[in-house]
């Protein structure tokens, strides 16, 4: 555990407001809050640890505020919140014992081609297309998505990223698959978290304090996202997806020299 620090409490504040602004509108917050867990001096495990704390009450609040706007297919995220719950403590468990640089590759092959996919489809996600999914869609749907919690509980970035873009493949517009991606990463930040304090790696003080602030960023990303509507949150997403991309090949460069 940390000492109590006033510029490192000023960092995760900070940090973790800016974090949870972003992933409540397209995922990819952990880009940031991670690395600032890190710098103040936080074991790794730790880090991932209280950044789920944090993360949790900060999905929360944003899934709450799109819940309310009505931006939520309730059916849907119903059936599959307890899947991907389930699906991201399995990940966390598996992450215990193997290294998560086995999935560095692949996040990255399919995040570029998901920005790329999005750039070149002008009008992709400006209007819901979504209807009834077929016996086949549906199955391929729900195997997506717990893959995805699985990513979550076992790596994490980009989470959020990837459950709007599944969601955008299937019919739904950029501002209502941010709403439903934000409820179902909740699940999968929550199952996660349960594992993380199974195994004792969660600094409470901290990772309530940064909570606190994420929930205050989380709102008013959510608020922002629904009042600026599909455009504001489409070239968000492209931003981050590209960002997301640069630093998984950073990492991966690193880890193999």
């Amino acid at each position: 555990m940390l000492e109590w620090n006033v510029s490192i409490v000023i960092i995760v504040i900070l940090l973790g407001f800016l974090a949870a602004f972003i992933d409540a509108v397209v995922g990819g917050g952990g880009l940031i809050s991670i690395p600032a867990l890190l710098a103040v001096g936080m074991q790794p495990s730790m880090a991932l640890g209280t950044n789920k704390l944090a993360s949790a009450f900060g999905s929360m609040t944003s899934a709450f505020r799109f819940l309310r706007s009505g931006k939520v297919d309730l059916k849907i995220v119903a059936k599959l919140f307890p899947i991907i719950f389930v699906m991201a403590m399995i990940g966390a468990s598996v992450a215990t014992f193997l290294p998560a640089e086995l999935l560095k590759p692949v996040v990255i092959v399919v995040l570029t081609l998901v920005m790329i996919y999005t750039l070149v489809k002008k009008d992709w996600g400006s209007v819901r297309t979504f209807t009834k999914l077929s016996l086949g869609k549906a199955i391929l749907f729900v195997s997506l998505m717990c893959l995805i919690g699985f990513y979550d509980g076992f790596l994490g970035g980009g989470t959020g990223s990837f459950m709007l873009f599944v969601l955008l493949m299937f019919g739904f517009d950029f501002l209502g698959a941010a709403g439903n991606a934000k409820v179902l990463n909740f699940a999968s930040n929550l199952g996660a978290l349960i594992l993380f304090i199974c195994l004792h790696e969660v600094d409470y003080f901290y990772g309530l304090i940064m909570a606190v602030s994420m929930i205050a960023g989380s709102y008013v990303g959510a608020q922002f996202a629904i009042k600026k509507g599909v455009g504001y949150v489409k070239g968000l997403f492209i931003v981050v997806t590209a960002i997301l991309i640069i630093k998984n090949i950073y990492d991966y460069i690193t880890q193999m020299s």
